[in-house]
């Protein structure tokens, strides 16, 4: 396990040589560091995951120091690194997950103009995301949780030369910000209240030191909360992740499966001693969720961006996540996660895929008819799609979705049970129309065969894990987590509910299914005519444009920033300060226009003067009696 640190410099090397040598050295080349490194730090990850498991205290909390980052006073935060059972499975999904995805971007960059450069970023992104999980305490945390929003600002914006996907990388970076802010004062919350930031002592102490519902531990998990939201795109900071899509689609299934967005997820789950001291808070965290997932769930119903409706469809995801951590259902949260970013990065790179036969058209009524030129791709969507509606028993999704909902309702939370319910409907609905437009009806767009062991090989493993073959992976994660994440108990006046639970969460699934078969496949000239009627315009409109997030924060926060940019760019402390020397120039020349040369001028003036001054001194003399 003393090799754990290689599992973030092997990446954070890649970065650095493609970085040094990106305009020098071929495709080839740095194809060969930018994979290798990532294949290097998942070989050392499985490593270290063997010799964790293999100790005879399992699940023990293993503490790898490097140097002391810092030396101020009393505080000197350490630049270490920890692993114990929930950086294990966060460790082999970046690093697993991220593998693939960089060997699938071998082959879709190819011939781009920036190559080498699109990989550096792409492995400095990774070595963050591994040192925000493996950072020993909250100081070394945040660097990794700044440097992943710095990547994500570049490789958002990586293709530059379009203004747009620039705005989209600023708005990314932005609106994040928004939510390391909050999570910055969290941070200085605890450390005034603990004295350190060590994640396993404020775990430790959390009981001892903070007060259940005092407005101490009430603040800092409202502040956690709100860097969580940022990063996992969760209302109401959720508008960048849908822009974010104006990068290349290796990017899109690399913050969406296995980096960025779970580093909310991460948060929560990490600091969960400090939510149940605020049990408010907490459910808050379930309400977030729910509703997010039904927005997002709304939104992806009419997006015609391929890569938008999963987009949207990850931002309901991850409110599953959120719902899950609210009803303290930790360990089902952390499992959908894993097996999301499984069927998640599959259709994210399978996309890619069909961008790149269909000469980069992302408009899926542009498409149709690709089942007959990419049946491989085909049956990724099959899968990956099944697995994102939950399709019952033979996709990974049904065991980790349905768990989250059972447990939400075991633990009395019926409203965000419900919510979830709604939720599984709409994803069914939307998932059908995703995969019927694209790859069923008549052919708009010709689309060419595409071929490449480093396009199917990542395809072809992501799509046996999200199978239940993947599922298998659910008893393995919940005896690591066990001691880290506490167990789920179910209460035994709703054990007999188990059952209902989940004949409806499939009932509802397999409706959705019909439904979207009904509405795109057998009845579209009907929905193409309500979506043209005003009332159906008008709702679309709304959902495709995100319930109107955007141009109400372009209302309340753009616009007034903008006007007060406007107003300091015309400087008016300099203008205030150039007033003394427009009194200085008006006084010399009020003076100076005084110097005649007439006598009879500067004899009046005198008299004058004296005048003046002799009635002073007669109404001080009357004043003083």
């Amino acid at each position: 396990m003393n090799l754990l640190f290689l599992t973030f410099v092997f990446p954070l090397l890649g970065f650095i040589l493609l970085a040094g040598l990106r305009d020098q050295i071929s495709e080839k080349l740095a194809a060969i560091i930018g994979v290798g490194s990532m294949a290097l730090s998942a070989l050392t990850a499985l490593y270290v995951a063997t010799d964790y498991l293999g100790q005879d205290t399992q699940g023990a909390y293993y503490h790898q120091i490097l140097w002391t980052w810092m030396h101020i006073g009393s505080f000197a935060p350490s630049f270490g690194l920890q692993l114990d059972g929930l950086s294990l499975v966060m460790l082999g999904m970046i690093t697993g997950v991220g593998f693939f995805i960089h060997l699938f971007a071998s082959w879709y960059m190819r011939g781009e103009e920036g190559f080498a450069r699109f990989f550096s970023y792409f492995n400095l992104f990774v070595a963050s995301m591994l040192l925000l999980v493996l950072g020993d305490n909250l100081l070394v945390m945040f660097l990794g949780w700044e440097g992943v929003g710095l990547c994500s600002y570049l490789l958002i914006g990586f293709y530059f030369k379009n203004p747009d996907n620039g705005f989209a990388a600023i708005k990314a970076f932005t609106v994040t910000r928004v939510g390391d802010v909050l999570l910055l004062i969290g941070l200085f919350i605890l450390f005034q209240q603990f004295g350190t930031l060590d994640i396993y002592e404020i775990i430790v102490r959390a009981p001892e030191v903070l007060t259940s519902g005092s407005p101490a531990v009430t603040w800092a998990s409202l502040m956690l909360l709100g860097g969580a939201v940022g990063k996992s795109a969760q209302l109401p900071l959720q508008t960048w992740l849908a822009d974010a899509m104006a990068g290349p689609t290796p990017v899109s299934a690399l913050i969406h499966a296995a980096t960025m967005v779970t580093a909310g997820v991460y948060l929560i789950a990490r600091m969960h001693p400090v939510f149940q001291l605020a049990p408010d808070v907490l459910y808050f965290v379930g309400v977030i969720g729910a509703i997010t997932l039904l927005m997002a769930g709304f939104a992806a119903l009419v997006q015609s961006d391929i890569k938008r409706v999963l987009a949207y469809s990850t931002m309901s995801q991850l409110g599953y996540m959120f719902l899950a951590l609210g009803a303290e259902a930790y360990q089902a949260a952390v499992f959908h996660m894993l097996t999301h970013a499984f069927f998640k990065a599959l259709l994210f790179l399978s996309s890619g895929a069909v961008i790149i036969a269909c000469h980069h058209e992302q408009n899926i009524f542009k498409m149709g008819g690709l089942r007959k030129t990419i049946p491989f791709v085909y049956v990724c969507f099959l899968v990956g799609g099944g697995a994102l509606a939950a399709l019952p028993f033979i996709t990974v999704g049904f065991y980790s979705k349905d768990e989250i909902l059972w447990q939400a309702w075991a633990a009395g939370h019926p409203e965000l049970f419900w919510a979830g319910i709604v939720g599984a409907f709409l994803t069914s609905i939307y998932t059908f129309r995703l995969i019927w437009l694209v790859f069923h009806g008549e052919e708009k767009t010709h689309a060419h065969k595409i071929e490449g062991v480093t396009y199917w090989l990542p395809l072809g493993v992501l799509l046996v894990l999200s199978t239940c073959i993947g599922a298998l992976l659910q008893h393995p994660v919940g005896h690591v987590l066990n001691n880290v994440l506490p167990e789920f108990v179910v209460n035994a006046a709703v054990a007999h509910d188990k059952h209902f639970v989940e004949y409806t969460a499939i009932g509802v699934a397999l409706l959705g299914l019909i439904v979207g078969a009904v509405l795109f496949a057998f009845n579209y000239a009907s929905v193409q005519k309500m979506a043209n009627t005003s009332v159906g315009a008008g709702i679309a409109h709304i959902w495709r444009n995100a319930w109107g997030f955007d141009a109400l924060y372009h209302l309340i926060f753009v616009k007034p920033y903008l006007m007060i940019a406007r107003l300091l760019g015309r400087d008016p402390v300099d203008r205030i300060w150039g007033v003394f020397p427009v009194l200085v120039r008006a006084g010399n020349s009020v003076t100076t226009n005084r110097q005649t040369g007439s006598l009879r001028g500067y004899a009046a003036a005198i008299v004058i003067g004296a005048v003046i001054l002799l009635m002073i001194l007669i109404v001080i003399q009357v004043l003083g009696k």
